[in-house]
């Protein structure tokens, strides 16, 4: 949704922060890797010590700086298709770390397990909307579309654990229910989106296709030697 309705706006800001970075000497791939590298570190170590708030700014903060990584790529005239796979795997192992650390902070500080199976189910779900969308794409298929995407996902449980964090810093007891309340929103709403994603390959042209059976190739048959 929100990559829907902020792409544009996005764009006005990042276009000119990749043309600064290009000047530096810094590549697309290598701002990918640095903004990847500083969230998983600041999930795996902040939010399983229970510093949600600071934790939430520096994840926050490389997660943008690694979107500058596309603007880079477009103010050199493109991207490579390499950049493109390690875009999409770094961003599956970021928000795998992120909801690692947050799964750990919901167990072991907050001895929740509800709240840890809802985490567990946001990671989980977080991996099969962008695989079916990558498979579809293989396969010639459409899985676009959904209720949540990645910078729904991000923008979700990031203000959860920020204003959670707040609430900590403040001892303010409702606001520490942000987290829970965001995470559970979106597990169910993650679930809904993996069914609309396979709905919309079923609906994809082409989609019902029989596959034809490949031959097999260098088979060796009885009383033939290799």
């Amino acid at each position: 949704m929100l990559s829907i309705f902020g792409r544009a706006s996005a764009s006005k800001v990042t276009a000119p922060l990749g043309r600064a970075l290009n000047s530096t000497g810094l590549t697309p791939d290598s701002v990918t890797i640095i903004g990847t590298v500083v969230s998983v570190v600041a999930a795996v170590t902040l939010f399983p010590t229970d510093h949600l708030f600071i934790g939430t700014l520096v994840i926050w903060l490389f997660v943008m700086f690694d979107m500058l990584d596309g603007a880079m790529a477009r103010a050199r005239g493109g991207g490579s298709k390499y950049g493109a796979v390690l875009d999409a795997t770094c961003d599956r192992v970021a928000d795998g770390a992120i909801f690692a650390g947050l799964s750990w902070w919901a167990i072991f500080h907050q001895n929740d397990r509800p709240l840890l199976v809802a985490m567990l189910v946001c990671l989980v779900t977080s991996q099969v909307i962008s695989y079916a969308k990558a498979r579809a794409e293989a396969s010639g298929l459409s899985a676009d579309g959904g209720w949540i995407e990645r910078p729904d996902r991000l923008v979700i449980v990031l203000v959860g654990s920020g204003l959670t964090g707040i609430g900590q810093l403040a001892s303010w007891e409702w606001l520490q229910f942000a987290l829970p309340v965001a995470t559970y929103f979106l597990a169910a709403a993650s679930i809904v989106t993996v069914f609309q994603r396979v709905l919309a390959v079923r609906n994809s042209a082409g989609a019902r296709d029989i596959i034809p059976i490949q031959p097999e190739r260098n088979r060796i048959e009885p009383g033939q030697s290799s």
